[in-house]
């Protein structure tokens, strides 16, 4: 099987209703179209929302860090590429980097992910079949060049990428 390294979401656009009274892509609308990227990883490693009825399973996110780098504006286009940094039996940790058609970073978002047990609503461990799904995705994505914001915390001392 070919693992996308990275995993793109592409042809996206700045619908009017992602715009805010400052003429730009409201900052809500970031974590949408990130979020929203992920459904096409999902489905690569086999976690589709028919899946979550079949099977009970799914995934909530527990914490994410965004870094806002670039404007996008009304009708700009931008892509996502998503890469996996890091994963146990319970948690999931994904980065994605929203880049404009010139490739500049408009923005990044590190998820903390956990895998939930969905009929009693708990974090729990993932099966086998879901877990070694992601091994041969970590070992493709471990060759691509780490992004300097994941671990990022906020503090007034850290700096935009050189």
């Amino acid at each position: 099987m070919s693992i996308p390294a990275p995993f793109v979401w592409s042809d996206l656009k700045v619908p009017p209703e992602w715009v805010d009274e400052n003429k730009h892509m409201n900052v809500a609308f970031y974590l949408k179209a990130f979020d929203d990227a992920f459904y096409g990883v999902y489905r690569a490693w086999g976690m589709d929302f028919a899946e979550v009825q079949a099977r009970g399973f799914t995934t909530f996110a527990a914490e994410n860090h965004i870094t806002y780098q670039g404007e996008l504006f009304l009708g700009d286009s931008f892509s996502v590429e998503t890469i996996l940094l890091d994963f146990d039996r319970k948690r999931i940790r994904w980065f994605n980097t929203m880049r404009k058609t010139d490739g500049s970073i408009a923005a990044t978002c590190e998820w903390l992910i956990l895998f939930v047990d969905f009929r009693r609503r708990r974090v729990t461990e993932m099966p086998d079949e879901y877990f070694n799904k992601l091994r041969p995705i970590k070992e493709a994505h471990d060759k691509l060049p780490r992004p300097p914001e994941a671990g990022r915390g906020i503090s007034v001392g850290n700096k935009r990428r050189g």
